[in-house]
C-alpha cells in the first residue's frame, strides 16, 4: 500500500516548500516524544531525503521527562525500526516540573526545559534546525490556548527562526490533520509509546482540544475556519495596547 495519498503528499510539500524548512547541507534534529506525530515525522524526513533534490543529515533525540521507567527503552525500541541515527536522554524534567508551585503549569515548565535542552544540544551536536511534529490541530489549539489563559493572539509556526538565524524551528506536518498523521502511522506499522505524564488527561491543552471537539461536532467548518483565519488577521480591527495612565515614566 502507498505510504502517502497524493493529498498528503501535496500538503507535506506545500509546508515545505511555502514555509522553506529544508535547505541543502541542513543539519535536523528530529524531536522525538514517542507519540505517533513525532515517530511519522522521523520517517517522513528520512522517506523525503531520498526523494528532495537536496541533502541534509537527520538525528532523532528523545528526552525522558522521567516520569516512568522503561519510557525510554520504549522509544528506542520504537526508534531501531526506523533508518535513521538516533540520539537517547535521561532527564529529571518532568519530576522538578510537577513540584515547581510559582503560579505557571506543571506542563510549562516540563515544555520550557525539554525546549531548552534540545536548543542545547542543537548547539553542541552543530545542528541548525530542529524538527517538531506538531500538526494542524495542535496550531489551533494554541492558539486557542494562548487566546483563553495567556491573553494574546499567537500559535505555533511552521518555520520560526531563532538566536539570529542560527537555529530553526520547522515543523512538516503543519498542515495535517491528526487522522491522516495516525492513518500514515497504521501503514507502517509504528505503534506510539503512551504517554506516562500524570497530566495528559488534565491540562489546559485537554480543556481546550474537548471545546474545540465539542464546537466542530456543532459546525464541521469550524477547525478549518480557525486554520484560515490565523494566516488571514484584519489588524485595523483588532484592538491597540491600552495604556495605563497611572503608570510611572
Amino acid at each position: 500500500m502507498k505510504v502517502l495519498s497524493g493529498h498528503v503528499n501535496r500538503l507535506i510539500g506545500q509546508a515545505m516548500h511555502t514555509y522553506d524548512m529544508l535547505a541543502d547541507g541542513d543539519k535536523v534534529m528530529v524531536a522525538v516524544s514517542g507519540g505517533v506525530d513525532s515517530l511519522v515525522l522521523v520517517w517522513l524526513l528520512e522517506h523525503w531525503r531520498h526523494k528532495a533534490p537536496i541533502n541534509y543529515e537527520l538525528l532523532a533525540v528523545h528526552l525522558d521527562m522521567g516520569f516512568e521507567e522503561g519510557t525510554l527503552d520504549e522509544v528506542d525500541i520504537r526508534l531501531q525500526g526506523l533508518p535513521v541515527e538516533s540520539y537517547m536522554e535521561y532527564t529529571d524534567f518532568g519530576k522538578q516540573a510537577l513540584i515547581t508551585k510559582d503560579g505557571k503549569s506543571g506542563c510549562f515548565h516540563c515544555a520550557k526545559q525539554r525546549r531548552n535542552r534540545l536548543f542545547s544540544l542543537a548547539q553542541e551536536k552543530g545542528y541548525n534546525k530542529i524538527a517538531f511534529g506538531h500538526h494542524k490541530e495542535d496550531i489551533i489549539e494554541t492558539f486557542f490556548l494562548n487566546l483563553l489563559y495567556s491573553g494574546n493572539l499567537s500559535t505555533l509556526v511552521p518555520r520560526q527562526d531563532l538566536f539570529g538565524g542560527k537555529l530553526a524551528i520547522i515543523r512538516p506536518l503543519a498542515l495535517l490533520m491528526k487522522k491522516e498523521i495516525v492513518h500514515i502511522a497504521k501503514i507502517l506499522n509504528l505503534s506510539p509509546v503512551e504517554n506516562p505524564c500524570p497530566l495528559a488527561t488534565e491540562s489546559k491543552r485537554q480543556e481546550v482540544r474537548d471545546l474545540i471537539t465539542d464546537l466542530t461536532a456543532k459546525n464541521e467548518n469550524f477547525s478549518s475556519n480557525i486554520f484560515a483565519a490565523l494566516s488571514n488577521p484584519k489588524t485595523d480591527y483588532l484592538l491597540t495596547a491600552i495604556k495605563n495612565k497611572g503608570a510611572s515614566k
